[in-house]
């Protein structure tokens, strides 16, 4: 990292910069302190957190999911006491595996700030390497459309086996299509109902409106490729559109994507949702219950591994391949690596219009 140009992060308006630690790798990760910018109030007092007076001094508690204790504790306990000793603070932090508050307590509010400022930035840093555990979804495993999907996956096979790549190992799990409209780091219960809730509040603020209280139709209609090179293909897709020439799917999932991206549940990855049902991938080629990684902030990117296979011919012969008109009528908090008695996606919540 350049010293001079050190990473910036954005916390609650305000910005940080990320200086790296030379020291022991904890777990095979990075640890990592940050230090507030010139522009920052880690040691004023702040109104970003409540930060209550009690007899002995100050205290603000921090919700913190277990999974995350680890990066507050550092190896050997290193992190929490350099961060108690520098802002002249008791940080207590809940046993492993059990779901609390972490608790600061100090004599000065300032230094409780500092200490709040601190932990916020670890935990907005280690949450990005987390991956996802859950996304936002709308089914396309109707009836219909896994009929002409398997269709389309026949006559692939029977027409382009030939061509570099191609294989049935490629193709999506049909009682699994859908649309991905973001993906969560949700890494306890009160995290996925906060997500589970927030959906609800979207549908009264306007979904229903925009949906007009009933379901959409849509078609599923053409393919598309991910890359620039159709011979070195790794995602090939299905557009969806209304079939009434409208953008209220578009509005939809954009206006969707932007609450919980304010909510800080979702981090942002483009302006707009790209909508597409993945009905090629070569992730799958290894791993069938894979789901492809649209962020590549949260974990490693596996591209590296992956087999492309050329496209060329599929997107010539199946350029306007129609899968069928579908009505969709919700959203789905749908869990990662899971499956339901219909062989879609496990849903923790949905909204539905």
């Amino acid at each position: 990292m350049d010293v001079l140009r050190p990473t910036l992060i954005r916390i609650g308006g305000r910005v940080y910069r990320k200086n790296l630690i030379q020291e022991q790798a904890y777990q095979h990760e990075e640890e990592e302190d940050f230090c507030a910018g010139s522009s920052d109030c880690a040691d004023e007092p702040c109104d970003a957190f409540v930060v209550d007076e009690t007899e002995k001094g100050f205290q603000c508690r921090v919700e913190v999911p277990s999974p995350l204790y680890k990066y507050i504790i550092g190896k050997k306990g290193e992190t929490k006491k350099r961060l108690e000793t520098e802002t002249r603070t008791s940080i207590s932090i809940p046993k492993p595996g059990v779901e609390g508050e972490i608790v600061i307590t100090g004599q000065h509010r300032s230094g409780v700030i500092s200490a709040r400022t601190r932990i916020d930035v670890l935990l907005d840093s280690f949450r990005k390497k987390q991956p996802f555990t859950h996304f936002l979804s709308i089914a396309l495993n109707q009836p219909a459309i896994q009929e002409k999907f398997l269709q389309f996956k026949e006559e692939v096979l029977e027409k382009c086996s030939k061509d570099h790549g191609v294989s049935s190992s490629l193709f999506q799990n049909p009682a699994k299509l859908h649309l991905t409209l973001g993906t969560l780091v949700l890494l306890n219960e009160q995290e996925i109902q906060k997500a589970c809730d927030l959906l609800q509040r979207c549908k009264e603020d306007f979904v229903d409106q925009i949906a007009g209280g009933k379901p959409l139709t849509v078609e599923v209609s053409g393919v598309e490729y991910m890359n620039d090179d159709p011979a070195m293909t790794d995602v090939l897709y299905a557009k969806v559109h209304m079939k009434d020439g409208s953008d209220r799917l578009q509005v939809i999932a954009d206006q969707l994507m932007e609450r919980f991206v304010a909510s800080g549940l979702m981090l942002k990855e483009w302006d707009r949702v790209k909508l597409h049902a993945t009905v090629m991938n070569t992730v799958f080629r290894k791993d069938p219950s894979a789901e492809e990684r649209n962020n590549t902030m949260t974990g490693k990117s596996s591209f590296k591994e992956r087999e492309s296979f050329n496209g060329r011919n599929i997107l010539k012969l199946f350029e306007n391949f129609y899968f069928g008109e579908v009505q969709l009528d919700s959203v789905r908090l749908s869990q990662r690596f899971s499956s339901d008695t219909s062989g879609y996606y496990a849903t923790s919540g949905q909204l539905t219009f």
